[in-house]
């Protein structure tokens, strides 16, 4: 349930239909990137779908967006590829949640805390030149490998990352790959995933040694470089007109920052910076009732003002992504990128979960309802 007009839909299907076009791009097997609440998407129902649809995995961000799934009844594999304090490794070994190994340090901090790993899986990140977390040295991880079996552990996967995947250059690309190829040779260690592909990567350089790609932006139908695959966009965004009024020359909002040069009809939507409705969407247009509407005076809290064409009844639909506006237009206006405009929606917004064509769910979490 939910008591104001503004809502994101979530189409599972549209996920499901990505999936199976990435699996067509790609031999491997795929791991459903869920950071962030899914981009936005709800992770329940995505890491549902994604699992449903064939992936050998999900990812999250940390130990709290791993629980997050394990609350809501998925128990399937989840790896974290960000930071986990080493004293909170037990609750990942009672949750089986499998760990990423960030750096040599944090791998001893582990074993000092928790001298039985037995039957934690991790997957050892390293650091091709991306310059954020992982083990550069061959070296360390060889200790890694050895620390882990040593301490009953699983190393059953290796990882890096592409820094430049998104650029039509691949130089950089192809470096980390030979420096990730070296160390996987060094290694001669059987691990069960090799993993370095990202959405980028896995549309526009696919390499010859790693059997999992991560798939984020892509599953969520929108390509972070050129593409001919017929991605849908997962996640659209709806409000609703709640007030109308006509206005002479006057100004609207804060800071006096709009002045109507002529009589003109203004209307209010419930959306606003607290919903990840940026004050820099100022300006910008939105879609209703088959016209463009222009977001006039600066975008409020709770709410913000767009100019009408003409009279609209209080509860006309808006909309603020959809097929008409779709988020990477929108990101391109804002000079952004579609990660950060999905991200930031805020869980004020409740989600509409569609799934096999029907809508199975509401997504609530400012009443804590997940009720269809």
């Amino acid at each position: 349930m939910y008591y104001r007009d503004t809502y994101a839909k979530i189409d599972c299907d549209a996920i499901a239909h990505n999936l199976s076009l990435l699996k067509k791009q790609s031999s491997k097997a795929l791991i459903a990137v869920l950071k962030a609440n899914a981009y936005g998407h709800n992770d329940y129902w995505t890491a549902k779908t994604a699992m449903e649809s064939g992936c050998c995995m999900v990812a999250v961000s940390s130990l709290d967006e791993a629980l997050s799934l394990r609350k809501q009844g998925f128990y399937d594999q989840i790896l974290i590829l960000g930071h986990i304090r080493p004293q909170d490794i037990p609750i990942a070994i009672e949750q089986h949640v499998s760990v990423s190994v960030i750096s040599a340090e944090w791998l001893n901090q582990v074993v000092a805390c928790c001298s039985d790993l037995r039957k934690l899986i991790f997957h050892i990140k390293v650091d091709t030149g991306m310059n954020r977390i992982g083990l550069k040295k061959i070296e360390d991880v060889h200790r890694a490998i050895d620390l882990i079996l040593d301490h009953n552990g699983i190393p059953e996967g290796i990882f890096t990352h592409y820094a430049c995947a998104d650029s039509e250059s691949k130089e950089m690309c192809e470096q980390q790959f030979y420096t990730f190829k070296e160390i996987i040779s060094a290694c001669k260690y059987p691990f069960k995933w090799m993993h370095a592909e990202n959405s980028a990567a896995l549309l526009s350089y696919e390499d010859t040694l790693t059997n999992a790609a991560r798939c984020g932006l892509a599953m969520y139908g929108i390509s972070p470089v050129k593409s001919d695959l017929d991605l849908h966009p997962a996640l659209s965004l709806f409000t609703h007109i709640t007030c109308v009024k006509r206005i002479k020359k006057e100004y609207v909002g804060y800071g006096a920052a709009f002045q109507a040069k002529e009589d003109c009809i203004i209307a209010t939507l419930p959306i606003g910076y607290a919903d990840g409705f940026l004050r820099t969407n100022q300006g910008r247009f939105l879609y209703c009732s088959h016209e463009w509407i222009e977001v006039v005076g600066r975008v409020c809290m709770d709410q913000c003002m767009v100019k009408l064409p003409y009279m609209l009844p209080v509860g006309t639909p808006v909309e603020i992504i959809s097929k008409h506006c779709p988020v990477t237009q929108m990101a391109k206006d804002l000079n952004t990128i579609p990660y950060e405009i999905l991200c930031i929606l805020s869980d004020r917004i409740p989600r509409k979960i569609y799934y096999h064509q029907q809508e199975v769910a509401i997504i609530n979490n400012r009443l804590h309802d997940q009720n269809p």
